[in-house]
């Protein structure tokens, strides 16, 4: 006899919220988020918050969560790591669950993801250097600022990198929030970090390098800087390092009412620092402008950066002038964009590096958000609305199917002995890491996998 027509109340087992109205038993959608990051969490928030029939894998190679927030944030951003307990009460929902160091392409298949899942979003960001395209970028000491920033942030892929930081002078290439970071990373002292969560390894090298002088440099200029006035203003105020800037380079109409709000205030800060001299403290930080990388010198090390002199015109265009110069420089950090790493048979945007999609939908059940739909842009908080359109095109287009979803995941985790790390699991991880702190500082991170794994299972 079929359901509906069967007097369900009379089983003990009855639920009478697990069935529609005619007597139907209700189907899950299954969805799996691929990127334990921004993206993915707001995504994830957005699909579970309003029915309990949708139910969230959210998966990631590592066995931590929250992605850019751990990973890729300033260590002594600590701040704007706190969004990471908005992510932490998505986590405790009942139909969201965590899956940590469960990577696609070495312990499962897309194919196998969707055979699974009615609807899987990737949400992996971009984690590869955009490369700079100029003779001498394969030399040793040029360093893209995924792999440094990963390194002083404690993730596992580049806890191996060890630059040689015994260099006077450093170039990081780009006028980003990413390049100021970098640059104030390497300016501060050991007393400016101490409530950070920097890398012990890359403290040790970073505090005891002789570096005296950073170069700061984007090809355009300052008006068309990406560089937030909080970011930029923290370069203002470092212990023992002083920001110069080129009055020459700074526009004289800088109030002008076309500009906007942010472009006066870094105007009103490069002003302030062009008073500057470099006898006021001991490292010197070059922030210049129109100044466009051309070849990376040097025979099996980087020594220095020939860099051509540039102009805006009128339409926003970046030409070239003919005039160069050359900068020593003994590392070279480029930290000029990002890249989605591809995946077989998903259509990839080779240009812009990132997903093929429309509005987020690659294909019938498959979807992106994040960086790896739109490119690097914007802030942690741009992958909001970003996530929440996402949800509401797969709520609104997906129909539960009644594939096996999450059992389905656990019986292939069972089939080849895979430790994944659940929610729970990460909380004693992180335990850790904060009992292992020293002074003032956060935590510790554990950089190491299979440490972090041992410690999840005990």
């Amino acid at each position: 006899m079929f359901a509906s027509a069967m007097d369900l109340t009379r089983f003990p087992w009855h639920d009478p919220g697990a069935y529609r109205e005619d007597g139907m038993v209700k189907k899950t959608l299954w969805v799996a988020v691929i990127g334990a990051g921004p993206a993915g969490y707001y995504t994830a928030e957005a699909l579970s918050g309003g029915d309990d029939d949708v139910k969230v894998d959210i998966i990631d190679a590592l066995p931590t969560p929250y992605g850019l927030i751990r990973a890729g944030v300033a260590p002594d951003h600590q701040s704007i790591k706190n969004v990471a307990r908005r992510y932490e009460a998505t986590n405790v929902r009942d139909n969201v669950r965590f899956v940590g160091n469960l990577a696609l392409g070495r312990d499962l298949t897309l194919k196998e993801l969707m055979e699974l899942y009615d609807a899987v979003v990737l949400a992996t960001g971009a984690p590869k250097d955009r490369p700079l395209g100029i003779d001498g970028e394969d030399l040793k000491g040029v360093i893209g600022s995924a792999a440094f920033v990963g390194w002083y942030n404690s993730h596992p892929g580049f806890t191996d990198l060890n630059p040689d930081l015994n260099v006077p002078s450093v170039a990081v290439i780009g006028n980003g929030n990413v390049a100021v970071d970098v640059a104030r990373v390497l300016a501060k002292t050991a007393e400016e970090m101490e409530t950070s969560d920097l890398a012990d390894h890359a403290a040790e090298k970073i505090h005891s390098s002789p570096i005296k002088d950073i170069y700061l440099l984007g090809r355009r200029g300052p008006l068309e800087a990406s560089f937030t006035p909080k970011e930029l203003g923290e370069l203002a105020n470092l212990h023992n390092c002083v920001a110069l800037v080129d009055p020459e380079q700074l526009p004289s109409n800088w109030e002008d009412e076309t500009l906007t709000g942010a472009q006066k205030k870094n105007m009103t800060i490069l002003r302030s620092m062009s008073d500057n001299t470099p006898d006021m403290k001991p490292i010197r930080l070059h922030i210049a402008f129109y100044r466009r990388p051309m070849a990376i010198l040097g025979q099996e090390v980087a020594c220095g950066l020939r860099l051509e002199h540039t102009i805006v015109t009128v339409d926003g265009q970046c030409e070239g002038t003919g005039e160069s110069e050359v900068i020593p420089a003994g590392v070279i950090v480029p930290c000029i964009g990002y890249r989605t790493t591809p995946i077989q048979d998903v259509p990839y945007n080779e240009d812009r590096g990132h997903f093929d999609n429309v509005d987020g939908k690659i294909f019938d059940g498959l979807y992106c958000a994040g960086w790896a739909k739109r490119g690097p842009s914007g802030t942690i908080g741009t992958n909001k609305p970003d996530g929440q359109e996402i949800a509401q095109k797969i709520l609104s287009e997906v129909t539960p199917s009644g594939k096996k979803g999450r059992a389905g995941l656990d019986a292939i985790i069972k089939k080849r002995d895979l430790q994944i790390v659940t929610f729970q699991d990460w909380k004693k991880i992180d335990a850790a890491e904060q009992e292992a702190a020293e002074g003032p500082s956060p935590r510790a991170k554990i950089a190491d996998v299979e440490t972090m794994v041992r410690i999840a299972k005990s």
